[in-house]
Formats: C-alpha cells, structure tokens, sequence
C-alpha cells in the first residue's frame, strides 16, 4: 500500500503506534497489508529488521513490491515481531470481554483465509516456548477457525499489572464490551490496582464521571445485569431504573420497559412516579399536582449535564428538585459539575 492510496483507518501510523511504550496507553490499529500475508515467512527479530522495508532490493530477491513511498516504521525497544505457533499462545486469565459473536468470528477468519491476518496479536512471554495473549483474542479465535498453524505476533514485557489495563484498553477502543463487562473491569482494576477512580480515569484515559456512572451498574439486581449484558436493555435505562430504592421495583420497572419498549426519558418519568406514588402512600398525599411541561424540560436538561436521575416537584407556593446520587463519590462527581471545575 502506498502513500497515494486511499488511506485505510488505523495505517501509516508506525509500529511506534502499534506498540507504544509503557508510559503510553496502548491501542491496536491496523498495518499495512504485506504483513498479514507474508506472516508465516517471518524469523524473530528487532521490530526495524522485520518491518522497516529495504531499499533497491529487487522483488526476486525480496519477494514482495513494496513501493519507496510506505510509511517507515518506529522501533521500538523490548518489542519483537514473529509468527507464532498457535498452541504456544495460552489465553489471558485477565480478558474483561466475555461475549464473542460466532457470527463476528466467523466473518474475520473469512477474510484472514482471502487475505491473511493484517494486524498482529500482541503477547508476552511466559517461559522459553510458550506466550500469554495480551491483545487480540477475537484474532486469535479466528485464525483457529480459519484452520492457520501461526499467527504474527508483537512479543512484548508487560507486567502483571497492566495486563487487565491493555486488554481493557483493546476493547474500549474497539467499542466490544458490553456495559456490564466495562463495569467489572473498572472494578477489578480498581481492587487490583488498589486505586482511586481519578487515578483510573488517569490511567486508561476515561472521565471520572463514566466510570463512576459505569460502576453504578453493578449495583443493579442480578436479573436486571443479565438484560443489560444481552443488550435487551440500554446503559441509559439501567441508571433510570437505579434511580428506585428497592430491588423490586427495579424488576419491576425493568420488565415494563422490556414488554412496552419504553424510551429512557419514559423510564425516567416511570421511574420517578413509582417513587412519588410510593412517597405519597406513606404521606398521605396523593393530590400532589403534577409537574408542568416547563418543569420536565427543566429536569430533563439537568439530568442530562449531569448523568443521572433528576425529578421536579411543584407546589402551590414552592417547588423542588431532586437529584439522585449512589454514594458519596457519585456525589462529588456531581458536585464538581455543578460548580463548573468539570467541563463536558
């Protein structure tokens, strides 16, 4: 591929992109073409021996064309690339994502049989004859469905600690995680790194108030998980429904949203009346007046700067707004955004 060519998402970045150093946050992305299909013919080596092409090599004698115009490629340090036997590799312990479509599996090992695998795994050694995978599992399924004895590989050190962090990275920036996977992610990291979530949000490059709002998901009845999990119901209902006090109602509400195909803005409605019916059986008060168009807007703008349940109530003389937080952390996230030190 050349540098006329129309460009492909994720080239002529450099193996310095494919590998970032460890004070980088590593992510995937593609390289070019000959070295999916050339994969098999490659010895271990430095990163600039095996990728960086020569110069007046003839295509006898090189067997590949390579044109003088492709991207050179970055060396980096303690990183090698080879191709590897597939039973060398053992899976990573730590892999947050759980799910892989078969369908999704299939389609690639398709495409790796046409045209051979155009990015590498990336795996770190365990002894002298056998790897562990750190980024790249969906690849690696599918060169075992596409029948291939060796995949090409990026052989790098990674400590203990950051193998959790780039096969999360991998997935958040593949967008492959469901919500519930992302959430117990975070809070492995958080228990195995024994972190805050500020220094997490520093360290894999999310806002603090995702995480947060991600986490709050955990808290969610097993039931109403599972649904999140096979994308029945959206992130944006699950934090409508958090907004209940009591397990069944979340059930509750999350059936309704299921069996109706309610819209998160009529789970949040749903959700505040369940509330509001509840409040005014124990008060008495069941001729509370209805909150005016003006007012909902109001509560629906609020809800969304701040990512989470909102409800405004008004009276014959005053009114009332009601913002829901999960525990004290949610509410200094919020805090921050009310007083301006968070942009978003």
């Amino acid at each position: 591929m050349t540098a006329k060519s129309k460009p492909r998402k994720g080239l002529g970045r450099g193996l310095g992109a494919l590998i970032p150093p460890a004070s980088e946050k590593p992510v995937d992305v593609l390289i070019p073409d000959r070295l999916g299909k050339n994969a098999s013919g490659l010895e271990g080596g430095s990163a600039r021996e095996l990728l960086n092409p020569q110069r007046n090599v003839s295509r006898e004698t090189s067997n590949e064309n390579v044109s003088r115009e492709t991207t050179e490629l970055v060396e980096v340090p303690g990183a090698t690339f080879v191709a590897l036997p597939i039973e060398k590799i053992v899976a990573n312990a730590k892999q947050p994502r759980q799910v892989f479509e078969q369908s999704d599996i299939d389609q690639l090992a398709a495409s790796i049989r046409e045209v051979g695998v155009l990015q590498p795994i990336v795996v770190r050694p365990i002894d002298q004859d056998s790897y562990e995978l750190v980024m790249g599992e969906r690849r690696l399924r599918a060169v075992q469905v596409a029948g291939l004895d060796e995949i090409p590989a990026i052989v790098r050190e990674v400590e203990d600690e950051d193998l959790l962090r780039d096969a999360l990275l991998e997935n958040l920036h593949r967008v492959q995680l469901n919500p519930l996977e992302e959430a117990a992610a975070y809070q492995q990291l958080l228990r195995d790194f024994g972190c805050t979530q500020e220094q997490l949000s520093d360290r894999i490059a999310r806002s603090r108030p995702q995480i947060a709002n991600t986490l709050r998901l955990l808290k969610l009845p097993a039931s109403v998980q599972q649904r999140v999990a096979a994308g029945i119901i959206s992130a944006g209902h699950a934090r409508a429904i958090l907004s209940l006090d009591s397990p069944e109602q979340m059930e509750v509400l999350t059936q309704r949203v299921v069996t109706e195909g309610i819209s998160v803005r009529g789970t949040e409605e749903l959700a505040r009346l369940m509330k509001d019916g509840d409040g005014a059986k124990r008060r008495g008060q069941n001729e509370r007046k209805p909150p005016s168009a003006f007012a909902l807007q109001v509560a629906n703008a609020i809800a969304d700067r701040l990512d989470t349940s909102v409800t405004v109530t008004e009276g014959k003389k005053r009114g009332k707004i009601t913002i829901t937080f999960a525990d004290e952390e949610d509410l200094a996230r919020i805090t921050e955004i009310l007083s301006g030190t968070v942009s978003q």
